[in-house]
């Protein structure tokens, strides 16, 4: 296939709006997930290793970094199939066989531990070496969070769409397929990093994009007649439909809504007298007539920033810290529509991390029809350190009720301690 034509596809889906180049790999929030999986995975080798994680996927700290995984847009859709128990079919076998869960184990503690391909390519292979019914490539999905520029996501259409573009045979469930594909697409990558990216996610999700029909492939030979027909065929596809607009457009309304509830919790706080920090990867965002970090701190304080755990802190949305101080007197993750399981993960950060976060409190916020939702998650047993922690749920018809006459008349948390709810 001519270099040129596949730099024209490459072209076209970066400028699609309903691509996943634009609703997933420039999505900020995907950002926010690499620490959390990480830390979730670090818990899934400790329950491994120790003999506490059990035999049952439901429920456990496996399921929580998956389901994570799955709750990305679009192309992790569905991520959490291969890891869940087929009891008929005896996979995937690492709940049953203590010996094949330890080895598993020992692939996430090493990748998650490492930081070279040849490292984590060893790895591969070692768990290969072990042949463990249902274990295959769909774990590959839990490395591209750990490594994303050694590891490119995995699933059936990323197959189906490197196939239609290298010519390739590659066939599902077998790591050494796997591992020929990365190389095929790293050089990709290579011959058109202008395009792509050093993260594989961004090639990852090309490649899902043809594998799933949106578009056809360039033609495998050089005739002039296929070509004319691709490129018509390829104009056709900037004609979007109805339903791919609505639901691009209800996701970005999602994203305005998360950014408003971080600029109410901004205000309040400031009104209240904290320093107040925003996420690392939200500072930017639009807010009000400014951007949503104007007037809160540029950097978090050693105490709270350069702690174990660090990069994950600074991806909580909110925090307010005691003016003047290294103090962290409030953390907020706000749970528009997504997954809770990434905040819950980086509220534990930062009260594992920080010493003085003994005390913080610490607010789950979300619509008002989420509360059960999140009070059911809390029960998994994964989440059994969380229950020790002071952690409320703060509705967003409660916040927006209450602010301004907060902001106005309150001191300190005590006005958000009076309409928060207890979660445990």
């Amino acid at each position: 296939m001519a270099n040129d034509t596949l730099q024209i596809l490459i072209s076209r889906w970066r400028e699609d709006p309903n691509g996943t180049f634009q609703t997933w790999f420039l999505w900020e929030e995907r950002l926010k997930n690499f620490r959390s999986i990480h830390r979730g995975l670090q818990q899934v080798v400790s329950e491994m290793q120790s003999g506490s994680f059990g035999n049952v996927y439901k429920g456990s700290s496996l399921e929580v970094v998956v389901k994570s995984v799955a709750e990305q847009r679009q192309i992790f859709k569905g991520a959490d199939h291969a890891f869940l128990w087929k009891p008929k079919l005896r996979i995937p076998d690492i709940y049953e066989s203590r010996e094949n869960q330890l080895a598993f184990a020992q692939f996430l503690d090493t990748c998650t531990c490492c930081s070279t391909e040849k490292q984590v390519l060893a790895a591969i292979r070692r768990l290969d070496e072990h042949r463990i019914k249902g274990v295959g490539p769909a774990a590959a999905n839990l490395l591209y969070f750990l490594h994303p520029t050694i590891i490119p996501p995995f699933n059936t259409a990323i197959v189906k769409g490197y196939n239609r573009i290298a010519g390739a045979s590659v066939k599902l469930g077998s790591w050494e397929e796997f591992l020929a594909m990365r190389e095929g697409i790293l050089r990709m990558n290579n011959d058109h990093r202008e395009l792509l990216s050093n993260d594989l996610g961004a090639i990852g999700g090309f490649l899902f994009d043809i594998g799933a029909g949106r578009y056809a492939p360039p033609p495998l030979e050089d005739d002039a007649a296929a070509r004319s027909a691709w490129e018509h065929d390829l104009a056709s596809v900037r004609a979007l439909s109805v339903k791919e607009s609505k639901d691009l457009q209800t996701a970005r309304e999602g994203d305005r809504t998360h950014t408003e509830v971080q600029g109410w919790l901004r205000d309040l706080g400031k009104a209240l007298g904290f320093d107040v920090w925003v996420a690392a990867n939200d500072r930017g965002r639009p807010c009000g007539a400014g951007k949503l970090s104007d007037g809160c701190l540029p950097e978090l304080p050693p105490a709270v920033g350069s702690v174990d755990g660090g990069d994950s802190i600074r991806l909580i949305d909110i925090l307010w810290l005691v003016a003047g101080t290294e103090e962290v007197a409030a953390a907020f993750e706000v749970e528009h529509s997504t997954s809770i399981y990434s905040g819950i993960i980086r509220l534990l950060d930062l009260a594992m991390g920080v010493s003085n976060a003994i005390g913080p409190h610490m607010f789950l916020v979300a619509p008002d029809a989420r509360e059960e939702e999140v009070r059911a998650q809390l029960l998994r047993p994964a989440f059994r350190d969380v229950r020790k922690l002071p952690v409320r749920f703060l509705p967003y018809g409660v916040l927006e009720q209450h602010r301004e006459s907060m902001a106005r008349f309150g001191t300190g948390l005590k006005p958000l301690e009076a309409v928060a709810r207890v979660l445990n």
